[in-house]
């Protein structure tokens, strides 16, 4: 592991970001840009070196990139992370999630606070490996790229406009890295020991708007089917149909590289896909949330709105369902699918900023080889699988001009820590952030 000092270093300057409230807001006008500012300013002091060697571009107002000459610009890299954060109230929190507290001691020493796991860790990683590199003299082969995102939470504009600013230039990377899969354990049936799923692809996402829109009237006088009502019956519907389940090319390779590795019998399920896919898929569809969501386009309700008083009809209901395409699949296909299931033309139908599903990065290669290489030497013992990521990142920007982008984010994540993704109690264990640092000084090395 790294020095005394520098791992007291990384400590206080994720500790100083995560004070930095960069909460970005789907209306880029609620957004307070002051904060963004402050983390731009604070950079320089924070890693010197860095950006004395490198230099720095503001793109789209706030997304910053940099730009590590090699001794060939050919086949460049580009590491990245976001700097912006999703709102959260100090309710709940067992420390005030922009206070990033440090609590406990040896392995059990935490960073609370929101951004420590999304995304802050990483960007910090990421410039605590580039300083040192920098300080030892080290100049890489190719050029490097580090690409910081200001609002991947909401839109992910500022990573658009870093692609087409990259592709004006005629820069296509040979490896692409942003956030996504983790060092993981108990995911798998049968599989002990850590696991690094590593993205190779990841679903589109889509936002629809159900709306039903018809006369309102006193509560007391209700018709047969309200607007809320019919409303309702649409998603009772819709939540009655899920999407159809598959394994896609690449979740069978995630299956056949972790069962490998799984106790028999189980190994020999693995093993015998053509026998035992069906059952498995089954056992997919069963086992949580997360395996459920690996084999079909998933939608999930996440607002409603009706009426604007206790005793007043619905003029105007609405909902909000937020989707996720499979890689087999397409935002059309998704939106056909929902139509069909609620099965009601008085339900209006709205589609909001869709997303198709990346392209899937090869398992093979050069770049491929270059970050396995790097989590089995930080992470001895480490089982490295293909995924396809769930969520979204900034990085489905970047397979425009580029054929290798990968999601992987260096940290050992529990379940419970996976959980406080977007929610309360965020945190990471100082040997977690040193162990993401570790990774990234030893991929560039590569590079």
């Amino acid at each position: 592991m790294r020095q005394t000092e520098a791992m007291s270093d990384a400590v206080a300057h994720l500790q100083a970001l995560v004070r930095i409230r960069t909460i970005s807001r789907l209306d880029a006008s609620e957004t307070d840009w002051e904060p963004f500012q402050a983390l731009i300013d604070l950079l320089p002091s924070l890693y010197p070196a860095t950006h004395a060697a490198l230099s720095r571009e503001l793109v789209n107002g706030y997304s910053m990139l940099y730009r590590w000459e090699g001794k060939t610009r050919d086949r460049p890299s580009v590491l990245m992370a976001h700097f912006d954060v999703v709102s959260a109230a100090d309710e709940g929190w067992i420390h005030p999630p922009f206070s990033a507290e440090l609590t406990g001691a040896g392995p059990e020493q935490l960073i609370w606070g929101r951004g420590t796991l999304d995304d802050k860790g990483s960007l910090v990683a990421v410039l605590e490996a580039v300083e040192e590199h920098v300080i030892a003299g080290f100049v890489p082969e190719h050029d490097v790229y580090l690409s910081f995102g200001h609002d991947e939470e909401t839109l992910g504009s500022g990573a658009r406009a870093i692609v087409d600013l990259l592709e004006s230039r005629g820069i296509r990377p040979g490896l692409v890295i942003d956030e996504g899969g983790a060092i993981v354990e108990d995911i798998f049936p049968g599989v002990s020991g850590p696991i690094a799923v590593v993205g190779v692809s990841e679903k589109g996402i889509l936002t629809l708007r159900l709306t039903v829109e018809q006369d309102g009237g006193h509560a007391s006088t209700p018709p047969r089917l309200s607007a809320t009502a019919r409303l309702a019956r649409g998603i009772v519907r819709l939540n009655n149909r899920p999407f159809r389940a598959r394994f896609t090319p690449t979740t069978l390779e995630m299956i056949r590289t972790l069962g490998a590795h799984a106790d028999l019998p189980l190994r020999l399920v693995f093993r015998h896909l053509w026998l035992t896919r069906p059952v498995l898929l089954a056992l997919f569809a069963r086992l949580g949330d997360e395996t459920n969501a690996m084999i079909r386009t998933t939608q999930a309700v996440t607002m409603l709105e009706g009426s604007q008083a206790v005793n007043a009809l619905a003029e105007r209901a609405m909902a909000i369902v937020n989707l996720r395409v499979a890689i087999d699949s397409s935002v059309a296909a998704a939106v056909e699918h929902v139509r069909k299931a609620i099965r009601d033309p008085l339900v209006r139908i709205e589609t909001l900023h869709p997303n198709e599903p990346s392209p899937v990065s090869p398992t093979e290669g050069v770049a491929w080889d270059r970050i396995q290489s790097a989590i089995t030497e930080t992470y001895p013992g480490t089982i490295v699988s293909p995924y396809v990521m769930m969520a979204a990142s900034d990085s489905r920007h970047f397979t425009r001009i580029s054929d290798c982008v990968y999601r992987f984010s260096p940290f050992e994540m529990s379940t419970a820590e996976r959980g406080t993704l977007h929610a309360k109690n965020e945190r990471i264990h100082v040997s977690t952030l040193l162990g993401g640092v570790e990774f990234y000084a030893r991929l560039i090395a590569t590079l």
